[in-house]
């Protein structure tokens, strides 16, 4: 599967949020997110354009792959792999015991809307500001996604240019 996204910066989530209840969008799904990154013990995921990441989200904990990243002027789109794990402590133990180091950690509350077949986030993250995230995934690059998200943005009204970095990287930066 590919993860084709745009990222906004934005001065206000509220307005957002009541566009998106007016559009149909679901009810929300609202979350705080502690994403624990690490890097390869034989290779720099800053140079390859990787990313792992345990991601923990309530009650649940997640581990990601992100391939590198394919960007254009209105989005970005990486290969994405994620499986639920039972114990996020036991697999960061795994990871370390493995050779993997710990990089960097980005917290923020994340809103998910789901618009039909989009995902709309609208994020605080702790340290950047506010942000939308617009995802949509598929398993072609040629499926219209960055289409459906220019139609997405236009009809939330969102104006600003895509950001193509994650948000480890603008941490980090």
């Amino acid at each position: 599967m590919f993860e084709v996204e745009a990222k906004i910066r934005v001065p206000d989530l509220e307005e957002i949020r009541a566009r998106l209840v007016r559009v149909g969008a679901t009810t929300p799904i609202s979350s705080d997110q502690r994403d624990v990154y690490y890097n390869h013990p034989d290779r720099d995921f800053r140079e390859t354009d990787e990313a792992l990441r345990l991601r923990y989200e309530d009650e649940r904990c997640t581990v990601t792959y992100k391939g590198p990243k394919c960007i254009s002027k209105s989005a970005k789109a990486r290969e994405e792999f994620n499986v639920t794990v039972e114990s996020g402590a036991v697999m960061e133990e795994v990871f370390v015991r493995l050779g993997f180091r710990k990089s960097a950690e980005v917290r923020k509350h994340r809103e998910e809307f789901a618009l039909g077949t989009a995902s709309v986030a609208l994020d605080e993250v702790e340290g950047l500001g506010s942000y939308v995230e617009i995802e949509v995934m598929v398993h072609d690059l040629d499926a219209g996604a960055e289409d459906e998200i220019a139609r997405i943005k236009g009809e939330l009204g969102i104006e600003g240019d895509h950001i193509p970095q994650s948000y480890l990287e603008l941490l980090t930066a």
